[in-house]
């Protein structure tokens, strides 16, 4: 099975498109996990355990694994979750050439999908879109502020450059393995990328702390594909779920504190779902 078939498979066993993004920030972790020998993947464990029943993915961020025990938890933390039956996005937004971006798709030996930089053009990608069991998401247009600097300038056609990078990503999409990242605090060029690729699966992130459109983000951040048995895409959510327990009524108390987690998870879930 590819990417998008297993995650629509996942979609449809737990109704919902929800991924968590697994960013254990060292800074905000626990009491509860830091005398662990890997306090992050003692942490991820955990979030995997209170939220997996409401996940279609974990989307774990590069960034916070990049040194030697990061890298030892990051693979502990993919291994259990695909123990759980919850494919794994790394969020690591690689983009490079020639030999380097073939060693930067070996990561996908360990995860079932990415997230990669386009402006590198196609060459930088085809490492990954090579993996046509892997899903590769490049990035279209990001939900934070300063995205509008690059992303929104004006091609001679008259259109704005992350137009011209969806309708470049449904040529790379021969092996049916890309996606896009298009933020949710955008809803309509959200809609209008849509309209564009009407069935690539987009990564939808930023409804979370970002305060971005739950329902544009599942009206338009959804696929429909003739070949899988739901709509798929992913909507992400990070803080909002993996740090909820920091504002429950005892956040010392790990039970308490994971709990929330599983909660915030499951209200996401609901909160999409009226919208699917």
């Amino acid at each position: 099975m590819d990417f998008f078939e297993t995650l629509a498979d996942r979609i449809d066993a737990v109704d919902s498109v929800v991924s968590v993004g697994l960013d254990p920030d060292p800074s905000r972790l626990p009491e509860t996990v830091t005398d662990a020998d890997l306090p992050r993947w003692a942490f991820n464990r955990r979030i995997i355990d209170a939220t997996h029943e409401h996940a279609a993915c974990y989307k774990p961020n590069a960034a916070f694994y990049e040194d030697p025990d990061g890298w030892r938890a990051l693979r502990e933390t993919a291994a259990y979750a695909e123990g759980k039956g919850v494919p794994v996005l790394l969020d690591a937004k690689r983009g490079d050439i020639g030999n380097t971006a073939r060693r930067y798709a070996e990561v996908l030996d360990h995860v079932d999908a990415i997230t990669v930089n386009p402006y590198l053009g196609r060459d930088s990608l085809q490492p990954f879109l090579d993996r046509a069991d892997k899903g590769v998401f490049a990035l279209c247009r990001t939900s934070n502020p300063g995205g509008a600097d690059l992303q929104d300038l004006e091609l001679a056609s008259g259109e704005p450059l992350y137009e011209r990078v969806a309708a470049l990503a449904d040529v790379w999409n021969a092996n049916g393995n890309v996606g896009l990242v298009v933020g949710a605090t955008t809803p309509d060029e959200l809609e209008t990328v849509r309209e564009i690729v009407p069935e690539i699966p987009f990564l939808v992130p930023g409804v979370g702390a970002q305060g971005g459109d739950a329902e544009a983000a599942v009206e338009h951040g959804l696929a429909e594909r003739p070949d899988l048995p739901v709509d798929v895409g992913l909507v992400n959510s990070s803080r909002g779920i993996i740090f909820a327990g920091e504002e429950s009524s005892r956040p010392g108390d790990e039970a308490t504190y994971f709990g929330a987690a599983g909660d915030a998870a499951k209200r996401l879930k609901k909160r999409l779902n009226r919208h699917r």
